[in-house]
């Protein structure tokens, strides 16, 4: 279901009305594949040619490289979540690429790093019980990356009963929040060191079919290896996250309700191998902003104030609500918004920055 965007009378009347066309997949692995692929037929040709042309004009890399790279993973993969696979192959027969260029989109995380070509960024949160207005959790962030990656929005109905919305980015990460009532974060955090088994992309989708927030946290402590800080929250206010390094991982929890990343190590451990003061130094600002803010507002967060919080300038344009900096070279920039509130089974997308587009209200 979705509703009108989020604009009292009399607010936020410069802002764009722009929201994401909505596909909706449903039956078997391989159905639901074919789906998503005719539904996204447009987007995801657009990925397989921005990762060619990319790792050719930056790295030299041919296609067949960056393929025969990406398909060193796949055995791994197909043992993890064959469930996976036959939605791949769906969206290859939709689109007309092979399986193996699907599944190199799957890979984008681990490419991008494999070479050397950083530019994600992101600011997160969590928040629950007597952190909020009403006790209900409430989870999100701004998803920062290059300009004009494709981001698209699905509803994905599981033969299990499960259902899904799906945030896709560049088909390789995905920002879900399931009808079990739980909901997810993520952000880059990158070490000196860094180890590949089964891609971002390919661990997801799995931790996410979970019905239970434990077990999904399980799942993550056994594939996370380096790439990535991820939270978990549920309609329980159950909250969660996790760092790793290339060997080792350690679990976070909640600081008075309350759940709060960027893209640099809370892990005392982690911080002798971490790269954020180099690649991403103003992590540290974002993540000290956002944290005066949410306590400026303790004990009244509701979906209003983050909306406000998460359209923040400080520091800009390497704010919260991060804009392109021409004198960065692969500069990041914020290119969707989203608030999750599993209570409610709804999900709040800002389809671009969110001091420019308002916010649009989905729910199951």
């Amino acid at each position: 279901m979705l509703t009108r965007a989020v604009k009292k009378k009399g607010e936020n009347l410069m802002k764009n009305a722009k929201e994401f066309k909505l596909i909706e997949c449903r039956g078997t692995p391989y159905e639901i594949g074919r789906q998503w692929g005719e539904g996204c037929k447009e987007n995801i040709l657009k990925i397989s040619e921005n990762i060619c042309n990319s790792m050719a004009l930056f790295y030299k890399a041919s296609k067949e490289e960056v393929v025969s790279n990406a398909m060193k993973f796949l055995p791994a993969v197909q043992a993890f979540d064959p469930y996976l696979v036959e939605i791949m192959r769906g969206q290859a027969d939709a689109t007309g690429l092979r399986l193996e260029e699907i599944f190199t989109q799957k890979c984008f995380n681990e490419l991008t790093f494999y070479y050397n070509n950083i530019s994600g960024l992101c600011t997160s949160f969590a928040a629950t019980g007597k952190a909020t207005q009403d006790g209900k959790t409430i989870l999100g962030q701004n998803i920062d990356f290059l300009p004009g990656t494709p981001i698209d929005l699905l509803k994905i109905h599981h033969a299990n009963g499960l259902v899904q919305f799906i945030l896709s980015f560049s088909n390789s990460s995905e920002f879900t929040l399931s009808s079990a009532g739980i909901g997810i974060c993520a952000n880059a955090t990158i070490g000196q060191d860094y180890s590949f088994n089964i891609p971002v992309g390919c661990y997801l989708p799995r931790v996410m079919r979970e019905k239970n927030i434990h077990d999904a946290i399980d799942i993550l402590k056994q594939v996370v290896r380096g790439l990535g800080y991820y939270h978990l929250a549920d309609i329980n206010g159950h909250m969660s996250g996790i760092e790793s390094i290339h060997n080792d991982f350690e679990l976070l929890y909640p600081e008075r309700d309350m759940l709060l990343h960027s893209n640099h190590y809370l892990t005392e451990r982690f911080k002798e191998v971490d790269t954020a003061l180099q690649l991403q130094p103003d992590s540290y600002h974002r993540l000290d902003r956002i944290r005066s803010l949410l306590d400026q507002h303790y004990g009244h967060i509701n979906t209003e104030i983050i909306m406000k919080i998460l359209a923040d300038h400080d520091h800009h344009p390497d704010s919260i609500c991060r804009h392109f900096n021409p004198t960065v070279p692969t500069s990041s920039t914020t290119v969707a918004s989203f608030i999750m509130v599993p209570a409610e089974g709804a999900i709040y997308i800002a389809a671009g920055h969110p001091c420019e587009y308002e916010y649009v209200r989905y729910e199951f």
